[in-house]
């Protein structure tokens, strides 16, 4: 009773720690992944006979020009969608108003009142505008500090992995080294094996959209099947978010309103094809976690640490699997993870035992 009671506060005072110490934490764990992907071309470059320091500027260099170049083709694409902007405004007043036109046919009700009322709201939309765009500007420049902390993070975690080494020798007793340093390895190893999977479904479902809306006649369709793709890697919410882009420029674009129908229809078909085929055989084969866990660990994720905590959750959980099976007492957790689904055996059918006749 009373370890059950400890185990209950010590998980509670993480998940409390976790929740208040996310804007320190979040850079730290990003900035590990990417370390631990990083370590293998740091140790290529020292073979090389390259000093080790300057080993670790390159491989972080080659990463801030790798992930800068990305962003900066994606921001440069993005600028189509404010050359649909009036397109859109002219498209949505229209619309706007054969759906007073209806509403006032159908339900007897004036337009003067509806517009009334539209204007009306305006004035509340415009004031909680002030609100957003201040809550935009804090993310923005909270983003600033993270791009800024992370890269210096990456830098100093390779450059001090002796020393932290050496902390987990010292902090585990000698006989437990081999399994600690067991745990680690698996840890790095499903870490790579996890994001190089999600670059292969990237990829993948980059292309799948593509094509779809090429075969709609969709304009810009290789960048919007990009940007789907990148959006598609959000847990839970990615595949709806990817919808809305393409659906934008096909109503904008197209005079029937049923290419935006055709387009959520497509998407719709990739995203069936993503969830029973590409992520169970590239991505989740990696970690070996069950949906169920996978869909909890995601959900708890997003409450903590929002939508970065969604994208870190899923290889936090397998490497606490990994954890698991390797201690005994906590195989159990370990069992309940995974992916393996036990074969009950057959149950006999029941034969009632027949009663011994008494001789007499």
């Amino acid at each position: 009773m009373v370890k059950a009671g400890l185990t209950f506060i010590c998980g509670f005072s993480l998940i409390l720690l976790l929740y208040i110490g996310k804007s320190v934490l979040i850079p730290l764990v990003y900035a590990s992944i990417i370390a631990t992907l990083l370590n293998p071309l740091v140790k290529l470059l020292t073979k090389l006979k390259i000093n080790r320091t300057v080993a670790i500027f390159i491989s972080v260099i080659l990463t801030i020009i790798i992930v800068g170049s990305i962003i900066y083709l994606i921001s440069t694409q993005l600028s189509i969608f404010a050359d649909t902007y009036p397109k859109l405004r002219e498209k949505l007043s229209i619309h706007a108003t054969q759906l007073i036109s209806w509403i006032s046919d159908n339900f007897n009700v004036k337009t003067d009142k509806i517009n009334a009322w539209i204007n009306s709201n305006k004035d509340g939309m415009v004031s909680n505008l002030g609100g957003t765009i201040g809550s935009t500007l804090g993310a923005i420049s909270s983003i600033i500090l993270v791009s800024i902390l992370i890269p210096v993070y990456i830098a100093m975690i390779l450059y001090y992995k002796p020393l932290l080494s050496e902390f987990i020798k010292q902090l585990f007793h000698v006989e437990h080294h081999e399994k600690v340093f067991e745990i680690i390895t698996k840890s790095k190893k499903i870490i790579q094996s996890y994001l190089i999977g999600l670059l292969f479904e990237m990829i993948i479902i980059a292309s799948l959209n593509s094509i779809g809306l090429l075969c709609l006649g969709i304009d810009y369709a290789i960048i919007l099947g990009i940007i789907g793709a990148l959006l598609n890697v959000i847990p839970l919410i990615g595949g709806v978010l990817a919808i809305i882009p393409p659906m934008i420029i096909a109503f904008v674009t197209k005079e029937s309103a049923s290419y935006s129908l055709l387009v959520v229809i497509v998407y719709a078909i990739i995203q069936f094809v993503d969830d029973h085929y590409i992520i169970p055989n590239i991505v989740a084969s990696k970690v070996k976690i069950n949906a169920l866990v996978s869909i909890i660990a995601v959900i708890i994720g997003g409450e903590l640490w929002g939508i970065p905590g969604m994208f870190l959750s899923i290889p936090v959980t397998a490497i606490l699997k990994v954890i698991f099976d390797n201690i005994d007492s906590l195989k159990p957790f370990g069992f309940l993870l995974g992916n393996v689904v036990p074969i009950s055996p057959k149950r006999l059918p029941f034969i009632p035992k027949k009663k011994a006749k008494t001789v007499g």
